[in-house]
């Protein structure tokens, strides 16, 4: 959300979810096929059935899935017009506003049901994070910002949103690279989807063995406008790669399994490297704003150390500490700038010093704003932005007579490091 436009469109779907915002859910068939079927003139219409065949060629040939397969399960798929303007990217005189954007998701009504997800799904939270390293309340701030637990997920079948990004994307400067992931997605869905129903790859064996209800079932599931799936808003090539199945129940269900998107999600932000007792940004200094803008070029790199970011005053010396809540000196920084408006419609700028952790969840979703929002959603859950890692250092034996032995008091630490109090 806050880096070079450009770059935001060029990797937007390679997130595990999409950046755009949720869509409302729909229980109602009848509301959303009035969306869904939304089609193009005729000769669009065959353009995008033509451009869509030869993809579904090329994969039954490379993956040997039956081509009548495929073919039955595009039958109905098309354009869906509303979704070209959805992605456009905003005009010219639009100003990104962090405080509106914060205030959108960190609110009382996805705050209350974060708590009530929590408690809903405590033990398995706990587990989550001993096993990931990922704290409970990043989790749980993730997924309610994504879909506030399941009620928005996204109401356009996915194989018509992916269909219509891939070959009938509005006309922007980077249209080619943007068809291109959307193509990918497209193959990563029929792969996903045909593998949920029961087949292998490559699928020499035919169509034997698989379900074809379960495998149109997957084709036509719900998604965003970018399509991302389930509680979680991954994408499909993030569900191939990064989801697991949480409850044991031998499949992975984004959609109603709050077991498997815990489980997804803690996994996706481990294999992205997230760093166990790390916390996530600072903010900057006041008195360096200044010398922060000069940093700030919105490529989302970890290029200063937080030592230098100490001495130009951007941070402090404590935020350089390990023991007392900050991180190692050479750890590795960058500044994050979040602009809004005031009141009078000027131009500002909040400031953070994005860690690390920042960045993994800039992998989750391609957005400081999201970023950040994410950060405070978990500080507002409970979650302590500082470094969690026990003092190592105790007092020799000669000093703890009639007291703890030293690694009693290393052990008391550790587990006192550990333990987390519910949402409050």
């Amino acid at each position: 959300m806050n880096f070079r436009v450009s770059y935001l469109l060029l990797v937007l779907a390679l997130g595990a979810c999409s950046s755009t915002p949720p869509q409302p859910n729909t229980q109602s068939n009848h509301s959303q096929q009035s969306i869904v079927n939304q089609a193009d003139d005729s000769a669009t219409e065959a353009r995008f059935s033509e451009n869509l065949n030869a993809l579904l060629t090329q994969i039954s040939q490379s993956q040997e899935i039956p081509l009548q397969t495929l073919e039955s399960g595009f039958l109905d798929a098309k354009t869906i017009p509303s979704i070209r303007k959805l992605v456009l990217p905003p005009s010219g005189t639009f100003k990104k506003n962090w405080l509106a954007y914060r205030k959108r998701f960190i609110e009382p009504v996805r705050l209350k049901a974060g708590k009530v997800f929590w408690e809903e799904n405590q033990a398995f939270l706990s587990q989550v994070e001993q096993e990931s390293g990922v704290p409970a309340e990043i989790i749980v701030a993730i997924i309610g910002i994504e879909t506030i637990y399941g009620r928005q997920t996204g109401n356009f079948r996915v194989k018509d949103v992916l269909s219509t990004l891939a070959f009938s994307y509005p006309e922007t400067p980077n249209k080619p690279a943007r068809e291109q992931l959307f193509k990918d997605q497209l193959k990563e869905l029929i792969l996903m989807c045909w593998t949920e129903a029961g087949g292998k790859l490559p699928a020499k064996t035919g169509s034997q063995g698989v379900n074809s209800s379960r495998f149109n079932s997957c084709l036509n599931q719900n998604s965003s406008y970018a399509g991302a799936i389930g509680l979680p808003q991954f994408m499909p090539s993030s569900i191939r790669n990064y989801a697991v199945d949480g409850d044991g129940d031998g499949r992975i269900d984004l959609r109603q399994s709050p077991k498997d998107a815990i489980a997804s999600v803690g996994n996706f932000m481990k294999k992205h490297g997230w760093q166990a007792g790390m916390p996530v940004s600072f903010p900057v200094q006041v008195n360096a704003i200044p010398a922060a803008k000069e940093l700030a070029d919105g490529e989302p790199q970890l290029k200063y150390t937080v030592q230098e970011l100490i001495e130009k005053g951007i941070l402090n010396k404590q935020q350089g500490d390990l023991q007392n809540g900050g991180v190692e000196p050479q750890s590795k920084a960058f500044i994050v700038d979040l602009p809004y408006p005031d009141k009078e419609g000027s131009d500002q700028v909040q400031y953070f010093v994005g860690l690390n952790n920042f960045l993994t969840i800039v992998q989750y979703n391609r957005s400081y704003f999201y970023a950040q929002s994410v950060a405070e959603f978990a500080e507002a859950l409970g979650y302590k932005n500082q470094s969690a890692v026990p003092v190592e250092k105790v007092e020799s034996p000669a000093k703890t007579v009639n007291s703890k032995s030293a690694s009693e008091k290393v052990k008391s630490k550790k587990v006192n490091s550990k333990k987390k109090s519910k949402p409050a």
